[in-house]
């Protein structure tokens, strides 16, 4: 969300990065915010007068009765009569005016980077580098599809699924299960050990928090109601995470925040991708450890490069091979200012597949949320927020059984991972 100030003195540069996402529908909206602005700026000077002149007139009434002036105080009170109706009606246009402006101004999308690359859609996303190249290879033997292996292993069930909760659901047990909690467990330890904090946080969410940490298409796509309360499924734990800051003041000694945190996560998955209707790659219910930053603008594009290493590292360490991609501009949410997609290889489809996303939004999500810092001086700003994927299974399972396969059908578990599956060297 952007500061309407800056729409009404950058209006150009606004509509150009409109351009540059190609939401072309969207350039009215910026001539539309900027006369709403106008609009209830005029009618909240209006406002505040009337009530300081009202205010004037009040404190004159006992003047005029202490003086015997009982006309000139009979003409006060109709005075202030007249002011308690028309001051509601006032009221009323500058709260109408407000809410309209807010709503075109959590559409306008978020300024984006200066190098982020321009593109329709994430087709046109860049790469930008690989790890571990020398194991993304094919093998010597056929890669059966992830379900398959994992249902060799005894490891997964998805029909009772369909029955029990229908499609986009799954039972995953026996070592296959053990592997999925192992691999969230070393994520969780992986994190702590790079000096992030640990949360497990709710994992429903009001309505006022969605508003603030993603855009309504996300929203209409993503996310779950529970119905007849104002609570929400998250889709992911940065939902949480960020808003729990919702209208605080935090001590700029505090910053920065450096967190991980685990859920599950419920998406609808509506929109051009769909479900995995055969396997587990993109469901309606997973499970994430994540990492969530809030830092001074200033230190933010640091923390993003930082944040996107850890997950490299951590996949590396499990002997994973990935790429990273700079997303274009298209292919960004509208609360994003920049975003690197991390890819993994896939010895089955001999090509990298998503398995996390980093973003910076900028003061996006604490805008929405009234997010603010208090500096050593007493100033106040207000902060950045990013937040990156460390894994998601049961996707990252499928990384990981695909490059850890043996020929066997046997996978094998990597050094770092042996202590969370009780010291075993495959399963």
């Amino acid at each position: 969300m952007l500061d309407i100030k800056f729409v009404r003195e950058n209006a150009d540069l606004v509509c150009a990065n409109i351009e540059k996402k190609f939401q072309h529908d969207k350039l009215p909206l910026v001539a539309q915010a900027i006369e709403l602005d106008a609009t209830y700026r005029t009618k909240l000077g209006e406002l505040e007068a009337a009530r300081a002149k009202m205010n004037a007139v009040s404190k004159q009434i006992g003047g005029f009765m202490a003086k015997g002036q009982k006309q000139e105080a009979e003409a006060a009170k109709q005075e202030v009569t007249a002011f308690k109706k028309s001051i509601p009606e006032l009221e009323a246009l500058v709260s109408d005016s407000k809410s309209e402006l807010n709503l075109i101004m959590l559409t306008i999308p978020q300024i984006i980077a200066d190098d982020v690359p321009i593109g329709k859609d994430d087709s046109e996303n860049v790469e930008v580098e690989r790890f571990l190249p020398a194991l993304a290879v094919e093998k010597p033997f056929e890669v059966p599809h992830h379900v398959e292996i994992m249902e060799r292993l005894n490891g997964i069930e998805i029909e009772p699924a369909r029955k029990t909760s229908g499609t986009g659901f799954y039972y995953l047990k026996g070592d296959i299960a053990r592997l999925h909690s192992a691999i969230l467990s070393y994520a969780r330890d992986f994190m702590i050990e790079r000096g992030f904090t640990y949360y497990i946080p709710p994992f429903m969410i009001r309505g006022g928090v969605v508003d603030g940490v993603m855009s309504f298409s996300e929203r209409e796509n993503m996310m779950y109601k529970i119905e007849g309360e104002d609570l929400y499924l998250i889709g992911t734990s940065e939902h949480s995470m960020v808003g729990k800051f919702i209208n605080e003041i935090i001590p700029e000694k505090d910053l920065p925040q450096a967190l991980t945190s685990y859920s599950p996560c419920f998406r609808k998955e509506v929109g051009a991708h769909g479900l995995d209707e055969r396997g587990v790659y993109r469901i309606h219910q997973f499970e994430k450890q994540e990492m969530v930053v809030i830092c001074k603008p200033e230190e933010s594009s640091d923390w993003f490069s930082k944040m996107c290493q850890h997950t490299v590292d951590f996949f590396c360490s499990l002997d994973v091979p990935v790429r990273t991609l700079e997303c274009c501009s298209g292919d960004l949410a509208d609360l994003k200012v920049k975003s690197i997609d991390v890819e993994a290889w896939s010895p089955r489809q001999s090509k990298y597949f998503e398995v996390g996303s980093c973003s910076n939004l900028g003061d996006a999500q604490s805008r929405r949320l009234g997010i603010r810092v208090r500096s050593e001086d007493g100033e106040k700003y207000i902060p950045h927020t990013l937040n990156n994927t460390v894994c998601a299974p049961p996707r990252m399972l499928i990384a990981f059984i695909e490059n850890n396969l043996s020929e066997d059908g046997s996978v094998k578990i990597p050094e770092a991972l042996r202590s969370y599956m009780g010291g075993a060297c495959h399963i």
